[in-house]
């Protein structure tokens, strides 16, 4: 394919949607920064999707309408309701799908209803602590630091396993993730970490260096999630969506890692 690489990406196509994405992240919040809460429940939502089709390939059926507007509901709601109604929303949404199911019919519900409570988790649950960031007075800049602090992870540990890659971290896994790419995340972001905290935060170098050190590792994680989860199913992509990254959960997987500790971590630092 032009334009591709030994790790097998597009790279032209990948940066072209990545700045496409970015521009779309930051006119939204430096608008009207209720707009962005649109661009998480169009994400989310594709991607919810893109799981859900997934598992329906290995016979796992999951009711798409009810949990995607539990997913709307846990979104919205968690920026004007905070916590507690997120944890609200959660418990009502997996009761409502359970119940949902259960009409549809005796053979397999057990099954079903495992993936919807994983569904209602991730990418829902986790999702809503987005809003939660959003809706604080800097809520803009919060979001920025979540999302490029979290991007440097994967550009850091790309050009790091390209040109320096050569122990591999998890083989079974994702044979081309290896340490020296790690390595690369981690500086990528312990240093985007620092200078964002710091300058758009009015936060200590140290603060953003330790954020920067947790994404690095929860992003590596939750690429690792999303590589066991797409093996299990035999699935090489969620989907075709995106040129150059694969679908909408393919590029989902590191924030949704991030966003929870991102959150607490800001909430602790004040």
């Amino acid at each position: 394919m032009a334009g591709s690489n030994r790790a097998g990406r597009n790279l032209p196509a990948a940066v072209a949607v990545g700045a496409g994405l970015g521009a779309l992240v930051l006119i939204s919040l430096y608008t009207v920064k209720v707009l962005f809460l649109l661009v998480i429940l169009g994400a989310v939502g594709l991607g919810l999707v893109e799981l859900c089709r997934a598992l329906a390939a290995r016979g796992i059926a999951l009711p798409q309408v009810p949990l995607v507007a539990g997913m709307a509901l846990m979104v919205v709601g968690s920026y004007w309701g905070g916590p507690a109604f997120l944890a609200g929303s959660f418990a009502v949404t997996l009761m409502a799908v359970l119940a949902w199911r259960m009409f549809q019919g005796i053979d397999g519900y057990v099954r079903d209803a495992t993936g919807i409570a994983f569904v209602c988790c991730y990418p829902s649950l986790i999702a809503g602590f987005v809003p939660l960031m959003l809706a604080e007075a800097d809520g803009a800049h919060r979001i920025v630091v979540f999302i490029a602090v979290t991007v440097c992870s994967d550009i850091g540990g790309y050009f790091a396993g390209i040109f320096l890659g050569r122990h591999p971290m998890a083989p079974v896994i994702s044979p081309k993730k290896t340490w020296e790419g790690f390595a690369g995340s981690a500086l990528a972001c312990v240093v985007a970490g620092a200078l964002l905290v710091r300058f758009l935060l009015d936060g200590a170098l140290w603060q953003g260096a330790v954020l920067g050190a947790v994404v690095a590792g929860c992003a590596t994680l939750g690429d690792l999630v999303e590589s066991v989860i797409k093996r299990d199913l035999g699935i090489k992509d969620m989907s075709t969506l995106l040129p150059g990254h694969g679908g909408v959960m393919d590029r989902l997987d590191s924030l949704l890692f991030t966003a929870v500790p991102v959150w607490l971590l800001l909430l602790v630092f004040g």
